[in-house]
């Protein structure tokens, strides 16, 4: 047997034990109380409060390895763990620990004509496989919801957070310790191979569900190649629209905010649309804002005729998901102009539309085909934190199971259950 040969031996055996111990762990956390998951996740967040100084000294030699490779300023933002992504981290687990629990809920159950009682128990998706880039705040949101909703995990982050990622699951470990859980419920792989992804996505014996989170090509690769279901999104080209019947000043905020808070994340504004009746207006204004983030304007014709200095938009920018400091702005004549590009380029991630007419929000609400859709709020909010759910897992822009946000209910699923005393079929 030749070393390649070898290699991938090895590498079968290594990730079939970590199946392995993945579906053991996913009936023993079933069987795991509320009380017994919260007291973990609340021993996770101590851990972490106890362990800011070696989480931020391993986040160090992740920040120095990724600019000696020259990676892309919105993988460093990402890669970043501050005091107050680790706050941030923190309170989801608490959050996540205040939550109801999903697993074993009863719902809609109904007497039938035969005497039976039917109706559907919500119970958790068993083995749940995380492929993800930069983020090691990640880690630790992925493996409370997992947790609290009855899955076991394995979680694969990129090589360039590998020591961040070490040391997040060693608090997970501790608190897991702590309330006398299976320590394979929640399992890190420490290996960077990228043959690795190509397993977990074809473990279905072993894996239930792949969530992917990164870029446009590592999704478009696992939905491809993945002999398992996928919970994904491929892209967040969100927009804002401003309307004719917009307070201008509450549009600059906005607008300001869905671009500039953070470049690098899938719920930024990368697009946005202007009524014709208020571009002369707002345009200067918007300009005279980005200016100060210096952010790059790319526009149409018309936004060129009040913007001179801007660079002319293509057809290209429309579908285009930056996570960068540029914008590309179109001014539309109206709603309906508005609600057709945004569902023809949009990646049906987040979508907001400014203004004060009630049927023109109403319009949009309904008629915007994705899995966020907004009314006078920034895109930036399109969060499981900022939606209440504690952390999320991923937002979905598929149509089956889950949509937007996916938190704890996304990773369970229903089953019929069937009530009787001794009744028979006639």
């Amino acid at each position: 047997m030749n070393s390649a040969e070898n290699y991938m031996t090895e590498l079968d055996a290594y990730m079939t034990t970590l199946g392995r111990q993945a579906r053991a762990a996913s009936r023993a956390i079933n069987r795991a109380t509320s009380g017994q998951k919260n007291q973990a996740l609340l021993a996770i967040a101590s851990a972490l409060d106890s362990s800011r100084d070696s989480l931020m000294a391993a986040n160090a030699r992740d920040l120095d390895a990724g600019r000696e490779k020259g990676l892309e300023p919105a993988l460093m933002d990402r890669l970043e763990l501050t005091p107050a992504r680790i706050d941030t981290m923190i309170e989801g687990l608490q959050q996540v620990a205040a939550l109801d629990d999903p697993v074993g809920a009863i719902t809609d159950l109904k007497y039938r004509p035969s005497g039976i009682q039917v109706g559907k128990m919500r119970v958790p998706l068993g083995v749940i496989g995380i492929i993800y880039e930069s983020r090691p705040n990640v880690t630790c949101e992925a493996a409370s919801l997992c947790l609290k909703s009855g899955n076991s995990v394995i979680l694969r982050g990129g090589s360039e957070a590998l020591h961040s990622n070490k040391a997040v699951a060693a608090c997970i470990r501790a608190g897991l310790a702590v309330a006398e859980l299976d320590p394979h419920i929640i399992q890190v792989v420490d290996r960077t191979d990228r043959e690795v992804v190509g397993r977990l996505i074809t473990m279905p014996e072993y894996v239930d569900v792949i969530v992917p989170r990164g870029g446009k090509g590592l999704i478009e690769r696992i939905s491809r190649d993945a002999r398992v279901p996928v919970i994904k999104h491929l892209d967040g080209n969100c927009h804002v629209y401003v309307d004719d019947k917009a307070d201008i000043e509450k549009a600059v905020t906005v607008a300001v905010n869905a671009k500039t808070q953070r470049y690098g994340t899938c719920c930024t504004m990368e697009s946005m649309l202007v009524a014709r009746a208020v571009a002369a207006d707002l345009l200067p204004l918007i300009d005279a804002e980005y200016g100060k983030h210096q952010v790059e304007i790319r526009g149409c014709k018309q936004t060129l005729a009040i913007l001179p200095h801007a660079t002319e938009a293509t057809e290209e920018d429309w579908e285009t998901e930056y996570l960068a400091p540029i914008v590309s702005i179109k001014v539309v004549e109206g709603v309906d102009e508005a609600i057709a590009h945004i569902n023809e380029y949009s990646s049906q991630h987040t979508d907001s539309i400014i203004t004060e007419d009630l049927n023109h929000a109403q319009r949009f609400l309904r008629e915007v085909d994705s899995s966020s859709v907004m009314v006078n709020a920034s895109t930036r909010f399109a969060d499981g934190f900022e939606y209440g759910l504690g952390a999320e897992i991923g937002i979905s822009t598929d149509k089956l199971h889950a949509r937007g946000p996916v938190g704890l209910e996304g990773l369970t699923s229903q089953k019929f259950i069937v009530l009787g005393d001794g009744h028979i079929r006639q």
